[in-house]
C-alpha cells in the first residue's frame, strides 16, 4: 500500500515539475516577446489583424463652364451605422423609442420597426449594425442629432462613413467630352486634367470588431483629405446645348447610326461646344464615344477646301479658271469620278466647281497640275499638319491618314482621289482646325478645353492660347476661300439653308463608304463645315451625321448643313451678334416731317379719333394707345387705312385696326 501511494506522488512530482517549466517557459517567452526586437514584430502583426489605416479619398475639385456652371462636382455620401453594444443600458432604454420616431420620419418605415431592429441588434451585441446608406450631407447632419446618436460615438454608438460620388448636373450632355476618372478609365477632361482634380487622400485608424466589419476609432480623421482643384472649361451651356438639341432631332429624323457637332472660337480655338450622340438599339441616342477626337474617317467633299488652297496657293489656278466637268463622269486608270448632278454642270469655272461642289471639276483641277509631281501636292497637306495629331490634352486622338507617292500602296488613282476627299483620313476636330484658320485669317490655333485651374476661388493656372502655325497661307488665297465658302451658302450647294437675315459660310460634304465593296451596301457620311457670321467670323463648327437612312436622305446639304444653320441661328438670336455704329446723327426730311406731325398731334388735347394716315406705324400705334385705344395692325410701314374714321370721339378701350404699307 506504501509502495503504491510512494508511486502516485512520484508521478504528481512529475507532473508539478513539468507544469512548472512550462509555466516558466511560457513566462519567459511573454518578457522575451515584451522586450526583444521580436517583440515588436509581434506587436505589429497583432495591430494590423485589429487595426487598419482606412483611407479616405479627397473630394475631387469641380468642372465647371466658361460661365461658372456645374458641368461636374463630387457629392458627399454617407452610411450611418450604430455600435449598440457601446450604448449604455440606461440611455439606450429612455432614448431607443424616440430615435426610432425620428428614423421612420426620415426614411418612411415604421416606428415599431426600428424599436424592434435596435432591440435585437443590441441583444445580439451588434457593434456594427447598418442604418442608411447613401444619404446626402444635409441628412447626416440632421442625423447626428438624433436621440442616442447626439451623444456621439462612444456614448450613443454613432458611426458615419463618408465617401463621394461624381455627378453631371447636365446629365448626359457632353458626358465623353467632361469625362470621369474611375474603374471605366479616364477619357475626357476629367481624365486629362485629374492630377489637378484629384486633390490628396486622408486617412482614419479603424478597429476591427468582427470578421469583415471594421469601426473608426476615433470622432476625428488621423490626417484629413485635401480637395482637388477646379477646373474651368471653355464649354458655354447654352451653346452646348443648342448644339446638342440641334444634332439630336437631325440623328433622329434620318435615323442615323451616330453624329458629332463641334463649335470653336475662331480667334482663340476654344471649344464651346461639343456633341457626340450614338443610336441604340431601341432608337434612341447617348453619349457612346467621343467621335469628335477620336474617330478618323474620309472626309468626301469638305476636303475640297484644303485642295482649292493648296491649288491656288500654288497659283496654278484662279478661281476664274475654267474646267469641263465632261458630262458628270471622268475615267481615270478605269475608274469613274462622277458629279452628284447627273449630266454634268457643262464649262465652269474653278469658283463655281467649288460651289457646286463639282467631284469632276475640282479632280481635274488637281490631277491635270500635280500629275507629274503628285507629291507636290501631298507634301502641301502635310505643311499644314494634317497628318499630325492635334496633341490634344483629351487622350483618344486618332491618327490622321494623308497618302504619299512614297507609301506602297500608292497607284494611279491616289492623287484624283485625294482632291476629292478619298484616301484622306482625319477626325472631325481635325478637319475642323483647318477650317477656323481659314476664318481666322490664316492662323491656326490649337482646340482648347480649359481655361484656368483654381483653388479656393483662387487662379493658379492659366491655359493661354496655343498658334499651331501663324500662317497657313497668303491673306490672298484666304480671301477667295471666305467668299467662295460664301457662295456655297448663298447660291452653292447649301442654298436651303441660306438666310438673309444672318450670314453664314462653309462647304457640304457627302461621303460615300464602303466603296470597294461591291456586296455592301451603300451607306453614306454626310458633313458640313464652316464659320459664321460670313464676313467677320465668331465661331466656327463642323457637323458629321454617319449612316443616315438613305431613303429620307444623306447629302451634306440635306443632313448635315441644317444642323449648323439651327446652330448659327440660335446663337444669333439668343445672343445677337452686333457691330457698333458711329455716333452721329443724319438729318431725314422724311423723319423730321413724321416726327413733327405726332409732336403736333400728340400735345394737342384729344376727344376724337385722329387722321393717322401717312404717319408711321410706330408712331401711329404709340399716339392710338397713349390715347386709350387698343390697336391691331397688319403690314408694316406707314399707315394707309385706319377702322375708325378720324373725328369719332374717343370710347377707351376700342380696338381700331391698322393697315401698313
Amino acid at each position: 500500500m506504501a509502495t503504491k501511494k510512494k508511486s502516485i506522488l512520484n508521478r504528481l512530482y512529475i507532473v508539478f515539475v513539468f507544469s512548472t517549466l512550462f509555466f516558466i517557459a511560457i513566462i519567459v517567452k511573454l518578457i522575451s516577446i515584451q522586450y526583444s526586437e521580436d517583440g515588436d514584430k509581434y506587436r505589429s502583426l497583432s495591430e494590423k489583424r485589429t487595426i487598419k489605416n482606412d483611407t479616405i479619398h479627397a473630394n475631387r475639385g469641380n468642372v465647371y463652364a466658361d460661365d461658372g456652371s456645374l458641368l461636374a462636382t463630387s457629392m458627399s455620401r454617407y452610411e450611418i451605422r450604430m455600435d449598440t453594444y457601446t450604448v449604455d443600458a440606461q440611455v439606450f432604454e429612455d432614448g431607443v423609442r424616440g430615435l426610432a420616431n425620428e428614423l421612420s420620419k426620415m426614411f418612411g418605415k415604421s416606428s415599431s420597426h426600428y424599436v424592434q431592429k435596435l432591440r435585437k441588434a443590441r441583444a445580439n451585441k451588434n457593434r456594427y449594425l447598418l442604418i442608411a446608406r447613401n444619404i446626402g450631407y444635409l441628412d447626416y447632419q440632421t442625423m447626428k442629432t438624433f436621440p442616442i446618436f447626439n451623444l456621439g460615438m462612444y456614448k450613443g454608438g454613432f458611426i458615419a462613413e463618408q465617401s463621394t460620388k461624381r455627378e453631371h448636373p447636365l446629365g448626359k450632355i457632353a458626358e465623353r467630352t467632361i469625362g470621369y476618372d474611375d474603374y471605366r478609365g479616364a477619357p475626357g477632361i476629367e481624365g486629362a486634367y485629374k492630377k489637378y482634380l484629384r486633390g490628396k487622400s486622408g486617412w482614419r485608424l479603424k478597429q476591427r470588431i468582427a470578421q469583415g466589419q471594421w469601426k473608426p476609432i476615433n470622432d476625428n480623421n488621423e490626417v484629413e483629405p485635401q480637395d482637388g482643384r477646379d477646373v474651368i472649361t471653355t464649354i458655354n451651356v447654352n451653346i452646348q446645348d443648342i448644339a446638342h438639341d440641334a444634332l439630336l432631332g437631325q440623328l433622329e429624323k434620318f435615323e442615323a447610326e451616330h453624329g458629332s457637332v463641334i463649335v470653336m472660337e475662331t480667334k482663340t480655338g476654344e471649344v464651346k461646344a461639343i456633341s457626340n450622340l450614338a443610336r441604340t438599339s431601341e432608337g434612341t441616342y447617348y453619349e457612346k464615344r467621343n467621335y469628335a477626337v477620336y474617330e478618323k474617317h474620309e472626309l468626301g467633299s469638305t476636303f475640297k477646301m484644303v485642295s482649292m488652297v493648296i491649288a491656288l496657293e500654288d497659283k496654278v489656278i484662279d478661281t476664274s479658271t475654267v474646267v469641263d466637268t465632261d458630262g458628270g463622269v471622268y475615267k481615270i486608270y478605269g475608274r469613274s469620278v462622277r458629279d452628284s448632278h447627273r449630266g454634268g454642270y457643262g464649262v465652269i469655272n474653278a469658283a463655281r466647281a467649288f460651289e457646286v461642289s463639282s467631284n469632276v471639276g475640282l479632280v481635274k483641277l488637281i490631277y491635270e497640275n500635280y500629275k507629274d509631281q503628285p507629291e507636290k501636292f501631298s507634301n502641301k497637306v502635310r505643311e499644314f499638319g494634317l497628318d499630325q495629331k492635334l496633341g490634344l490634352p483629351i487622350k483618344g486622338e486618332g491618327q490622321p491618314i494623308v497618302p504619299h507617292p512614297d507609301d506602297k500602296n500608292w497607284s494611279g488613282i491616289s492623287l484624283p482621289w485625294m482632291a476629292y476627299g478619298y484616301g484622306i483620313e482625319m477626325t472631325p476636330l481635325q478637319i475642323l482646325t483647318f477650317y477656323n484658320a481659314i476664318a481666322n485669317n490664316g492662323e491656326m490655333v490649337k482646340p482648347r478645353f480649359i481655361k484656368e485651374i483654381r483653388h479656393q476661388n483662387k487662379v493658379e493656372k492659366v491655359f493661354e492660347k496655343e498658334v499651331l502655325n501663324p500662317q497657313i497661307c497668303s491673306q490672298e488665297t484666304i480671301d477667295k476661300m471666305k467668299e467662295l465658302m460664301k457662295n456655297v451658302v448663298k447660291r452653292g450647294t447649301a442654298d436651303n439653308i441660306y438666310s438673309p437675315d444672318f450670314s453664314m459660310a462653309g462647304k457640304t460634304g457627302t461621303c460615300q463608304l464602303d466603296y470597294g465593296d461591291p456586296n455592301t451596301p451603300t451607306q453614306y457620311i454626310a458633313s458640313f463645315a464652316g464659320h459664321f457670321p460670313a464676313d467677320d467670323p465668331i465661331y466656327s463648327c463642323m457637323v458629321v451625321i454617319h449612316r443616315p437612312n438613305k431613303k429620307k436622305g444623306y447629302y451634306g446639304n440635306i443632313v448635315a448643313a441644317p444642323v449648323f444653320e439651327k446652330i448659327a441661328h440660335k446663337i444669333y438670336r439668343d445672343a445677337p451678334l452686333l457691330e457698333e455704329i458711329p455716333n452721329v446723327q443724319p438729318e431725314f426730311d422724311v423723319v423730321n416731317q413724321d416726327y413733327g406731325m405726332y409732336f403736333e398731334t400728340s400735345n394737342a388735347t384729344i376727344t376724337k379719333v385722329p387722321n393717322v394716315k401717312g404717319m408711321s406705324g410706330m408712331d401711329a400705334i404709340s399716339l392710338l394707345e397713349n390715347l386709350g385705344l387698343q390697336v391691331e395692325f397688319v403690314g408694316n410701314g406707314k399707315v394707309k387705312r385706319q377702322s375708325i374714321k378720324s373725328g369719332q370721339e374717343i370710347v377707351a378701350g376700342t380696338t381700331i385696326k391698322l393697315e401698313l404699307v
